[in-house]
């Protein structure tokens, strides 16, 4: 995984620490834990938490752009979004849905 520098390109000066623990902690170090979780494993749970909150904003595109980048099809996102609608809400996996059709366009 390469070395995650969002945090501190869009809020380091603002608010350091946050881009620090983002960049360094979340990303640098509980993402890199490859050994415990793989990294397709580890997106397909952000996706779910993130479509679960209802945060449809860049952050669910980043982090599908994620899991496609880290092995999730097209076909697999899309059983795992139709699987959530019947727990989370059929207006969450329509919006994820929206932002999901952008990412795997071909």
């Amino acid at each position: 995984m390469k070395k995650q520098t969002a945090g501190r390109d869009s809020l380091g000066a603002f608010a350091p620490k946050f881009a620090e623990l983002n960049d360094d902690v979340l990303f640098g170090e509980v993402w890199a834990r490859e050994d415990k979780l793989s990294l397709r494993d580890r997106s397909v749970i952000t996706v779910t938490a993130l479509m679960t909150k209802g945060i449809f904003d860049n952050s669910l595109k980043y982090h599908l752009t994620n899991a496609k980048n880290n092995g999730v099809t097209a076909e697999e996102i899309a059983e795992i979004i139709t699987h959530l609608a019947f727990y989370i809400g059929w207006p969450n996996a329509w919006a994820t849905f929206n932002l999901a059709k952008e990412v795997w366009v071909d």
